[in-house]
């Protein structure tokens, strides 16, 4: 069950499976972040801050968050819910954003059942528990939460504004949750709460592989599975498309940049295709 949220709410794991998930590891170098009054931030000085790491800063250019995050009608007063943050590229924006005045929920990755995906989830819930851990005053009002087969309460249910997925989909297909996933998305918002959905946009002229092996999802299909979960498709947009990626290579999705599975094969050829082509598509509660 979850305490009733709070505007102030200390760094503290909900549940043994999330102190489990979060694990120890190597640290992180902390930030220096200390807006006056985040009522006042903005999401360019959120995204601007330069205690931000080099490396998610060097992806702003293709992930464009100011104007995605713009899109799903974020406020430094939202109660979010970001679901599966990965290296913290997100949260390091997040958080300073929503710190002083906002909720903010982190749901990290539960067990998927693939052994490897698995091993590889504990190491960057590990990674995500130093790093909060190392920056107390930048991510030490964040509520960790689990999202996986059989772990759904990613947030009080009718709490959220806003619930927040970027390039997640296309595993759940995978692991066989997708439609669960979305329901428990639909819980944890208030009626007329916002869904961000982003993933790898897959050809349309191409059959929808049900587990989205390759990592791209089309997103006609990706709309249909979000309206069967009880969502209105409010509206897309096309800040991440990128016209050179065919959605088609050897590799899946992960031949690109940033995984380059390939290693240095064809490495410049790829490096100028550019991170995937993405569909950024923001859907609705209904309004009871």
């Amino acid at each position: 069950m979850f305490e009733k949220p709070r505007k102030a709410r200390p760094f503290a794991a909900v549940g043994a499976a999330a102190l489990f998930l979060l694990g120890a590891a190597a640290t992180l170098g902390p930030g220096a972040f200390q807006p006056a009054n985040s009522a006042e931030l903005t999401l360019d000085a959120a995204v601007g801050n330069p205690a931000r790491s080099a490396k998610f800063i060097a992806r702003d250019k293709a992930r464009h968050p100011v104007e995605e995050l713009g899109f799903f009608g974020l406020t430094p007063q939202s109660t979010v819910v970001e679901i599966w943050p990965g290296g913290g590229y997100w949260t390091e924006i997040l958080a300073p954003y929503l710190q002083d005045h906002g909720v903010y929920y982190v749901a990290l990755q539960g067990k998927g059942g693939d052994e490897a995906a698995d091993a590889e989830a504990d190491k960057l819930n590990a990674l995500f528990r130093n790093k909060v851990e190392a920056d107390k005053s930048t991510y030490g009002k964040l509520t960790p939460t689990v999202l996986g087969v059989g772990q759904f309460d990613i947030a009080p249910p009718g709490s959220a504004d806003v619930v927040l997925s970027f390039r997640n989909l296309h595993n759940w297909l995978k692991d066989g949750f997708a439609s669960d996933a979305l329901a428990a998305f639909y819980r944890a918002l208030k009626p007329g709460g916002v869904l961000g959905l982003e993933d790898h946009r897959g050809q349309r002229d191409s059959p929808q592989d049900p587990k989205a092996v390759d990592g791209y999802v089309r997103q006609d299909y990706a709309i249909a599975l979000a309206e069967k979960a009880g969502f209105e498709f409010v509206g897309s947009s096309e800040i991440n498309a990128n016209p050179k990626d065919t959605a088609n290579w050897p590799k899946g999705v992960w031949t690109l940049p940033p995984t380059f599975k390939l290693g240095d094969q064809d490495r410049a050829k790829y490096a100028a295709i550019g991170e995937a082509d993405n569909f950024v598509l923001k859907f609705r509660k209904p309004a009871q």
